[in-house]
């Protein structure tokens, strides 16, 4: 009798176990920076260091002060918020004060900024978490900063520059502006414009250089009508209407 024929045996494919390692969180890529950035970007430190100093215009005396001086800067001038702190820091001179403050006595008192219900409450609840996290006192890292009630990278890096002479480019509306105006960057958005521009200049020159191209926006290059007459970026700034003689 023939015999049957057995099937040939074949091996159980092997399978690889499954990572416990979590994915990495990838950074989305960078735009390229315009052409001759990096020179504009030096030239741009150079000449604004000559003009103003490297200042934050809100007033404070102290990291906590000025934390809760740049939440209410959010949409307003800083001259109004400048109105109103010296009352609110008198009567809570520190985060645990502030923290078990009432909620409507604070939004009277910071009603002139404008928004003053959600910034009463951020400033509160960053208060609170303050205490509750950080023993009253203000962290100077960046990863703890932007845990806070009311603050975003942007405040952050103003809380870390100023406060904790730690190197912080914040990107707000003026920097935004200037940096394409200059052609350092062809984004709008902070966290690009941020990693751009920092990649051009030395850490040691990005809180100044922060600061001081808020003050330029603020002064010379403003929103509707900038006054490239009187820039002094205006010989190499691919935006200016004039140029000098």
């Amino acid at each position: 009798m023939a015999e049957t024929a057995r099937p040939a045996r074949t091996k159980p494919a092997r399978t690889k176990p499954a990572s416990t390692k979590p994915a990495r969180r990838r950074r989305p890529a960078l735009p390229r920076a315009p052409r001759g950035a990096r020179a504009r970007a030096l030239l741009t430190v150079e000449r604004l260091a000559a003009l103003y100093p490297a200042a934050c215009e809100l007033d404070h005396r102290n990291a906590f002060e000025l934390t809760i001086a740049t939440i209410l800067s959010a949409q307003t001038t800083d001259r109004l918020v400048n109105s109103v702190t010296p009352e609110l820091f008198r009567l809570y001179p520190t985060a645990a004060d502030l923290a078990a403050a009432d909620l409507a006595d604070v939004e009277r008192l910071v009603m002139p900024t404008g928004f003053f219900r959600n910034k009463a409450r951020a400033i509160v609840a960053c208060a609170r978490a303050m205490v509750e996290r950080f023993g009253g006192e203000v962290p100077n890292r960046m990863e703890d900063l932007v845990t806070l009630p009311g603050i975003g990278r942007k405040t952050a890096n103003v809380i870390l520059g100023v406060a904790f002479d730690v190197p912080g480019f914040a990107v707000d509306t003026h920097v935004t502006r200037l940096t394409k105006r200059l052609g350092l960057v062809a984004t709008s958005e902070p966290e690009k414009i941020e990693a751009l521009v920092t990649r051009m200049v030395p850490p040691v020159e990005w809180t100044g250089l922060s600061l001081r191209l808020i003050l330029h926006g603020r002064r010379v290059c403003e929103a509707r009508r900038p006054r490239c007459e009187e820039c002094v970026l205006n010989d190499y700034c691919p935006s200016s209407l004039v140029k000098p003689p």
